[in-house]
């Protein structure tokens, strides 16, 4: 069965883990949701468990509506004694979109009044409204000429845990709060022995909702006065599993006591206003942490790090107490950022700035009102997200550390053997050659050496660090150096000192700290020799490639995100997009995407198989600004989506693996695949609308004569390689393919 979890928008991937992670067998990310595939069981355990959704619908009918009397009729239709009876009460929240059905209350009042006509028809009585806290609450979405009526199993905002007491004037909702928690790792640092602090804490929902976490304290258990605690089920709708709900809240109960008995006092709450401080504490009390966290009152600019419970006075420390601070943490934030609190860039600053001095060493996770909020921070985010509190889109920044150590550059030059001279005279030569062309394009990414010196077989690529990212003690210029797979014959520890010798030239020539070399070096292993290491720093840069800003990776995997050598096309794309319905397949992390959206497309539609990279996406819209509707993500097998979608789209790019091997699709292979592949993205083309198409199998053969019976098609190659990679001109093979 299929139900649908909703959440803040820019949490449906986090929610689809999570979901996953509770036991249910599939979950996909859409807009501002998850669409579910599990049991009925699954579903009440969300509605328990679930600490980002705001609501679990599970869907009783689906049917035509193009119009009101259509909306009525299908409502009628179903047989409501299964559902309610009418000493019930119950409510309907409508969601009304498009042009047949426009007045949402209207369509509530339809659907009501066909619950009401087949109640009466079958037992001669009829049920109530009752808005507020109705027996069943049901959700009603009218969208593309369907109708989608579900039960709301929770009966109402799962984000409400039970304890809120007191509030500030913006409270943060709790599930937002938890995902800025578990963006931060909140739950594996608690585990490893870390502490919390929120240096401006409001009302306190991020410390309570932190602390509740590590207790193991189900979200729901609290809710509507404590009811899942009495064994209450949230919803008196006929299907509900009643007698499951029980034995799902004794289970929670009992995690619960235990959760508590083992939880370690080590929370920490700040706040420059009493009255915060006194909700704050409010709160705690009627979350059962009265004693768990430390409330203070004190200004930012004071900050100092906090002390483990047993030292000495209280637990934010004086500069000679330091010694005795927590070691390590996360600090959580929610400054503020809306009209109403005035957001103020040098109260972010302030905040970035006590951080760095106080908790250096620490992990932050801060929800900022914006990228230029975030920016005046002057932290390096190594990850950020877009998400939404309420109708405010907000920039979420997670540094690891705070404060990232600097090494100082030895300014005298080590002293370079014979074969590490030869490649520094060759990267000095290339960045010479390279430098008319770099200025004139304002390129910011290239590639600066390509085994130019055959025994030397490795890539250089420069990235240099966009200013909208660079914080007060931020870099720019960054280096990625992977090696190529020297032949057999060659002895390994020749191979070694030969990549050593690159690395020597390499810091020689641009004289940059060596945490700013990203190196991925082969090893051997079974099956071969492959890329063996990687460091796992998750630190996202933003670099600039003609109007768009794109986040990169340089470390964690073995591509940074950013494919240099198809920056030619990336920049046609730009050119070509105005007005256009943009298709980007086997999307990656949709550079081409923002290309696109940045050069005018009327709408974009991603698809790539991963959720990684849809997220990598997602965040890459975000960091230009776009967003919404418009900007379709879809995670699918591109190959099968597209041979099932209607759609008509006027520019489209195929990217496509040589192969995959995917546990979640069938295998694919581009030259076996490549005809049916094209005929199927060439069917999706609007009158007059152009495919790109290329791919970077070296040994690939396309099918002239079986494109031709339906396409035009045009090898584009030469003009899609960039200077930086003309001395390897089959990185990549391209093609401008039109209809028949």
């Amino acid at each position: 069965m299929k139900f649908f979890a909703s959440c803040p928008k820019g949490l449906e991937y986090l929610l689809v883990d999570e979901l996953l992670a509770l036991g249910c067998v599939h979950a996909t990310a859409t807009t501002a949701g998850a669409n579910v595939e599990g049991t009925l069981h699954d579903a009440q355990r969300a509605v328990l468990w679930s600490r980002l959704a705001s609501r679990v619908l599970w869907p009783i009918a689906d049917y035509a509506c193009e119009d009101e009397d259509a909306l009525y009729a299908g409502a009628r239709a179903v047989d409501w004694t299964a559902h309610l009876d009418a000493t019930m009460t119950l409510a309907i929240d409508p969601h009304v979109s498009g042009s047949a059905i426009t007045h949402a209350r209207y369509a509530a009042q339809r659907v009501k009044d066909a619950i009401v006509d087949g109640l009466r028809a079958a037992t001669g009585a009829r049920p109530d409204v009752d808005v507020e806290s109705p027996d069943l609450r049901l959700s009603l979405v009218v969208r593309k000429g369907r109708a989608i009526l579900s039960v709301d199993l929770g009966g109402g905002p799962l984000h409400r845990r039970g304890w809120r007491r007191a509030q500030g004037e913006a409270p943060l909702k709790e599930n937002l709060a938890a995902a800025v928690l578990m963006r931060g790792g909140w739950p594996a640092l608690y585990a490893e022995g870390g502490a919390l602090l929120d240096p401006m804490c409001g009302s306190g929902t991020l410390l309570i909702e932190g602390a509740l976490m590590a207790a193991d304290v189900a979200p729901g258990l609290a809710r509507d006065g404590g009811a899942a605690t009495a064994g209450r089920a949230p919803s008196r709708w006929r299907g509900f599993d009643v007698a499951y709900w029980q034995t799902l809240c004794e289970d929670a109960l009992a995690r619960e006591r235990s959760g508590r008995e083992r939880l370690r006092a080590v929370f920490f709450g700040r706040d420059l206003d009493p009255h915060a401080i006194h909700a704050a504490r409010e709160n705690a009390t009627a979350a059962g942490l009265r004693d768990a966290i430390d409330w203070h009152i004190g200004d930012i600019a004071t900050l100092q790090a906090p002390v483990p419970p047993a030292s000495q006075g209280h637990a934010f420390s004086e500069p000679a107490a330091l010694a005795e601070s927590v070691k390590r943490g996360l600090v959580v934030c929610n400054p503020p950022y809306d009209a109403r609190l005035a957001a103020d860039p040098a109260l972010y600053r302030t905040l970035g700035n006590a951080l760095g001095r106080a908790v250096p060493e620490w992990r932050a996770s801060l929800l900022c009102g914006d990228p230029e909020l975030a920016h005046a921070t002057g932290l390096r985010a190594k990850k950020k997200y877009q998400v939404f509190n309420g109708a405010i889109e907000c920039s979420l920044i997670v540094c690891d550390p705070v404060r990232p150590p600097q090494r100082a550059v030895s300014e005298t030059p080590e002293e370079l053997g014979e074969g590490a001279t030869m490649v520094a005279n060759r990267l000095r030569k290339n960045l010479r050659r390279f430098k008319t062309w770099r200025e004139r394009e304002g390129v910011t990414c290239y590639r600066v050496y390509d085994a130019d010196l055959p025994e030397y077989a490795a890539a250089i690529d420069v990235y240099i660090q966009s200013e909208a990212d660079v914080g007060a003690e931020g870099t720019l210029l960054w280096l990625h150096i992977q090696e190529y797979a020297a032949p057999a014959e060659i002895p390994e520890a020749v191979t070694r000192r030969r990549f050593g010798d690159v690395l020597a030239a390499a810091r020689d020539v641009f004289r940059i700290p060596r945490e700013r070399i990203a190196v991925k070096t082969r090893s051997k292993g079974k099956g071969g020799s492959k890329y063996g290491r990687f460091d796992a720093r998750h630190e996202f840069l933003l670099v600039d490639e003609g109007r768009v800003h794109l986040r990169v990776n340089l470390f964690d995997y073995l591509d940074t995100g950013l494919f240099l050598d198809h920056r030619p096309m990336r920049l046609r794309i730009a050119d070509e997009a105005a007005d256009t319905r943009f298709l980007n397949l086997f999307g990656y992390t949709g550079a081409a995407t923002v290309h696109a959206a940045g050069g005018g497309a009327r709408t974009t539609t991603t698809v790539d198989l991963s959720g990684t990279y849809l997220q990598w996406c997602a965040d890459n819209l975000a960091a230009n600004g776009y967003g919404g509707a418009r900007h379709r993500l879809v995670q699918a097998d591109a190959l099968q989506w597209l041979e099932a979608e209607t759609a008509q789209f006027d520019l489209i790019f195929c990217d496509p693996p040589t192969f995959s091997n995917s546990a979640r699709a069938k295998d694919f292979d581009i030259q076996r695949e490549h005809v049916r592949l094209l005929e199927a993205a060439v069917a999706r083309l609007a009158p007059g609308g152009v495919l790109y198409f290329s791919n970077n199998f070296r040994r690939f053969k396309l099918d002239t004569e079986a494109v031709a019976a339906f396409a035009h098609c045009e090898d584009i190659s030469p003009a899609t390689i960039p200077p930086d990679f003309e001395r390897n001109p089959r990185i990549h093979r391209a093609w401008r393919i039109t209809a028949r």
